[in-house]
């Protein structure tokens, strides 16, 4: 059988004259190299996105980090901070395929940004500046400091005993993590699980309750050097398997039929 198609939904940014809908190599490669599977990078052309076409043919969804904030007019807030980044179209794009894909029990995964759309997509909220929130640490880069330093181990988090997150990992108590997002979970959805959290109480990790499949997001980036992370590794494997198992048994359908 053919390696799975996971799709990847782009970002969209205006470089020079023109619009671009891009990802980033990183999360590729690690669909790649870390999950075993081919990535499809999905444009972000928000209303205009054919569900139905694009996940007709797929067997998991990533969704990526980005240097954007989800608009807070989704989670019903005004928008503290206007001078920050905004993508509107991937936020039209990735929310409603996040609910078309867990309702056809696609298996998902997400980092950073794409943690919190999930959180959003599905009726929670975040903290739009979570440095400024009392007794929460500064969860941002330093990015005066180099690339290796930036996705650099950075803070604690604790795995919720027999949780998902701590199977795939092999019963992994807490784990160091790297630390690169201004915004974080606020109020967790409904339906969310809890499979992580910082010192400081922040969400870092979280599951979709009574998901089939593989339904998981993480706040940080396993997607960095992944080959060189045995416990990024294993997360990567986990959703590969999940695709793969998504895909066996939909050929088993079509054959039955």
């Amino acid at each position: 059988m053919r390696r799975p198609i996971v799709l990847v939904p782009a970002c969209q940014r205006q470089l020079g004259n023109h619009v671009w809908h891009i990802a980033q190599d990183k999360y590729l490669q690690a669909v790649l190299l870390g999950a075993d599977c081919m990535p499809l990078v999905l444009p972000a052309f928000g209303s205009g996105t054919d569900l139905d076409a694009a996940l007709r043919i797929a067997d998991g969804v990533l969704l990526t980090g980005a240097a954007s904030n989800v608009d807070a007019r989704l989670y019903g807030e005004a928008i503290r901070f206007p001078e920050l980044p905004q993508d509107a179209a991937r936020d039209a794009t990735t929310l409603p395929l996040i609910r078309a894909a867990l309702a056809r029990k696609l298996p998902l995964m997400a980092i950073c940004r794409g943690f919190q759309e999930i959180n959003v997509a599905l009726g929670g909220s975040l903290h739009q500046a979570v440095h400024a929130v009392a007794n929460m640490q500064d969860h941002r880069e330093d990015v005066r400091q180099p690339i290796e330093r930036q996705y650099g181990p950075a803070h604690r988090v604790r795995l919720t005993p027999g949780g998902m997150l701590s199977r795939i990992l092999g019963g992994e108590s807490e784990m160091m993590v790297n630390s690169l997002h201004g915004q974080g979970v606020a109020r967790l959805a409904d339906g969310l699980i809890v499979e992580a959290l910082a010192d400081d109480g922040l969400v870092e990790a979280f599951a979709v309750a009574g998901a089939e499949g593989f339904a998981m997001a993480v706040q940080w980036h396993p997607e960095w050097q992944v080959e060189s992370n045995p416990l990024a590794m294993r997360l990567f494997g986990a959703f590969g398997q999940a695709c793969r198992d998504f895909q066996e048994q939909q050929h088993r359908l079509t054959a039955a039929d």
